[in-house]
């Protein structure tokens, strides 16, 4: 059997030169919201950092300052469906951006530094503040008024093997009176870091060379965005409207060499179009003191066609996948504060999805009938809600809440199913500021996840030979998570924090067999009850007490443990593709004398092993080092430079091959392949302009 490799390297690309230029542009200020807390001492559960704080290291952008804020780390969310509970931790004049397609870490570029009034970093909770299901959050605010401003940048990043991926960013805005725009247009090419050339064996159980090869791959492609926004004063309050086009085209072509037993030519090429679509509004009214009104609706549309061809002579295979969802929501929170300790909100979302997914998969011009390879999947899904943050005392702040979620799925074409769930989710986080320097905080939620619909249809992979049946019949996964967490503040900016949590899962989504009058496949399937544990310790560490003047360390670091039950064999084994370890560090120093910044960048290595009914597989990621400068030439023009990959990253997968499933068949080959990649050269000039 033969299977589509899904290109997960889209997001590595998105991570590499599409997003590096860094923006400088003026936003609109937010929507009104209710106001925050004053800013205070660490006791109140808000701290406020002017722009001085952050002068030294000279950001460019609102993203920028918030890498450089003690004890947080950016989180930008999750791509669900629907509105409620896929927000990041980092808000904007104390709302959550409209957009679900534009990253949030893009849109925090598009703030420039100095258009930041302050940001302030707000743990456990204030009045009036959702913290999205984060017990700490960043809010950035911003500076009244708005005038021209612009950004011009190019970069351009030279790999090892020759290959010039260039970037092209441009952002304008502007306004008065109330009445705002902006737009932004990026260019750009990337590449897939995790692996590009190296050897390749299969050896069999007693463990002599079945075939050896050299393998030759290249991984890279294009995107481009536009987006815009305009804002105005309408019905007593303020509308804003967004919109975002995006366009991606991505390939990978690979050769494997055989050298043994027999010389032999193995290609492999993917082909992967993509196109987005989004517009939202948001309306806000402040009604007196203490009642706001918001209401958002958003609409996306997503297209995707990829296409695979396989060949190892004789035997050709190829496979086609088109794919188009939408998805359609509207929203209303109605929020009251009552004092400075108390606020209150309630609200619904109503959201309608649809999948619509045509797939064919050949062997030698022979068509495979692949389960679930053609359906169309509607979902009804809505969900009612109501919130309080509570400051009972100084050091004590309690936030409760209950969602309440109902949907109605159907599938039609291969697989025809109705099903409806309903879930109930309620939320319970407490804080303790039991020191000025020390905090203390508990939480305790019912978390339920949101279906894949891409689990829904059949796949393939012409690379690996495997191929994955479609499942409708599935429900979300449900968790009820415990955590706890203590920070310490210390040395005025130093923070090091620990977090405990323990989830309780059930209906554990995870791979399992299907079986047909005549094969047997793999498919995402509900597998059981689980657990899984973590333990996250997150650091903050000035330099300048232990000599390095304007030198700051920031790390975070995650250990995982988790259980199910495997479908397969019966015995208890970790939960597929969740990595044990995780863990990043940055090493920054500024040198005002020179205006410059410089660092490095350290993303650790992780493991991740898969758990088929035939196969297991590894995959190993090792550790990518950046090591980073960046100089202002002038006060509008920025120059950076960094050293990607300097310790050629790359990544190994090893598949052990069963005969059958895993309880009943012995081995019959383990698959190892090594590739790597190299280093590169990565060059952005910005530069700034308008008042």
């Amino acid at each position: 059997m033969i299977r589509y490799v899904a290109l997960a390297s889209t997001a590595l690309a998105s991570a590499l030169l599409f997003a590096a230029p860094a923006a400088a542009q003026a936003t609109p200020p937010a929507l009104p919201a209710l106001p925050l807390p004053p800013p205070g001492p660490p006791r109140e559960g808000v701290i406020s950092y002017p722009p001085e704080f952050f002068a030294a290291s000279q950001p460019g952008n609102a993203l920028e300052m918030l890498l450089r804020l003690p004890g947080f780390t950016l989180d930008t969310g999750d791509t669900i469906r629907g509105f409620e509970g896929g927000g990041g931790n980092a808000l904007v004049d104390g709302q959550r951006p409209t957009s679900k397609t534009d990253p949030l870490d893009e849109l925090l570029r598009r703030i420039p530094a100095a258009q930041v009034e302050r940001v302030e970093l707000i743990r456990g909770g204030a009045p009036g503040i959702d913290m999205q299901g984060k017990t700490v959050l960043a809010n950035v605010v911003k500076k009244p008024g708005a005038g021209f401003r612009g950004l011009f940048a190019v970069a351009n990043n030279r790999l090892y093997d020759g290959r010039m991926q260039h970037g092209v960013r441009l952002e304008l805005s502007g306004g008065k009176d109330g009445r705002n725009w902006e737009g932004s247009a990026r260019y750009g090419f990337g590449a897939d870091d995790g692996g590009d050339y190296g050897p390749g064996v299969r050896v069999a159980p007693d463990g002599s060379v079945l075939v050896r090869s050299n393998i030759d791959s290249e991984s890279d492609g294009l995107q481009k965005t536009l987006t815009g926004a305009y804002e105005q004063p309408l019905f007593g309050g303020k509308v804003r409207v967004n919109g975002r086009m995006f366009w991606e085209k991505w390939k990978e072509e690979e050769d494997r060499n055989v050298i043994f037993p027999t010389p032999l030519l193995v290609t492999v090429d993917d082909v992967y179009l993509s196109e987005d679509t989004e517009l939202g509004a948001r309306f806000n009214r402040a009604f007196g003191d203490k009642t706001t009104l918001e209401l958002i609706g958003l609409r996306q549309t997503k297209e995707r066609d990829i296409g695979s061809s396989f060949s190892s002579p004789p035997d050709t295979g190829r496979f086609h996948l088109i794919r188009e969802s939408s998805e359609t929501i509207g929203r209303g929170v109605l929020k009251y504060r009552f004092n400075d300790t108390l606020s209150l909100e309630a609200g619904g979302e109503g959201a309608f999805n649809k999948l619509d997914s045509q797939t064919e998969l050949t062997e030698n011009g022979t068509l495979v009938v692949l389960p679930a390879a053609n359906v169309t999947v509607e979902e009804t899904r809505g969900e009612v809600f109501t919130k309080g943050v509570w400051r009972a005392t100084p050091e004590w702040t309690v936030e409760a809440g209950l969602r309440y979620e109902a949907s109605s799925i159907s599938s039609d074409g291969d697989v025809s199913l109705e099903k409806t769930l309903n879930f109930a989710k309620p939320r319970l986080a407490v804080t303790w500021q039991a020191r000025p320097t020390t905090q203390v905080r508990f939480r305790f939620e019912r978390v339920v996840g949101q279906l894949n619909f891409d689990d829904f249809v059949a796949d393939s992979s012409l690379n690996t030979g495997v191929v994955t049946a479609g499942n409708p019949d599935l429900n979300p996964e449900q968790a009820w998570v415990t955590e706890a967490a203590i920070e310490q503040r210390f040395w005025k900016d130093g923070v090091v924090s620990l977090t405990a949590r323990h989830s309780a899962l059930t209906d554990v989504i995870d791979r399992a067999p299907i079986f047909t009058p005549t094969d047997v496949f793999d498919a995402p399937s509900n597998i059981g009850d689980g657990t899984k544990d973590e333990l996250i310790v997150n650091l903050t560490l000035p330099l300048g007490r232990l000599g390095v003047k304007g030198g700051q360390l920031k790390g975070e670091v995650t250990w995982r443990r988790s259980e199910v039950e495997d479908p397969t064999t019966g015995e208890t084994r970790e939960i597929s593709d969740l990595r044990p370890l995780d863990w990043e560090a940055t090493f920054s120093q500024d040198l005002p004398r020179w205006k410059a910044t410089w660092g490095v960048d350290f993303y650790g290595g992780w493991r991740e092993t898969s758990y088929r009914f035939n196969e297991i597989e590894d995959l190993k990621l090792k550790t990518y080092v950046k090591p980073f400068a960046e100089f202002r030439l002038q006060p509008d023009l920025m120059l950076r430079i960094e050293l990607p990959n300097v310790t050629e990253r790359g990544i190994r997968r090893t598949r052990t091959i069963y005969a059958g499933p895993r309880n009943t068949s012995t081995i019959s080959f383990v698959d190892d392949r090594d590739l790597q990649f190299g280093r590169g050269v990565y060059v952005r000039l910005r530069k700034t302009f308008g008042g």
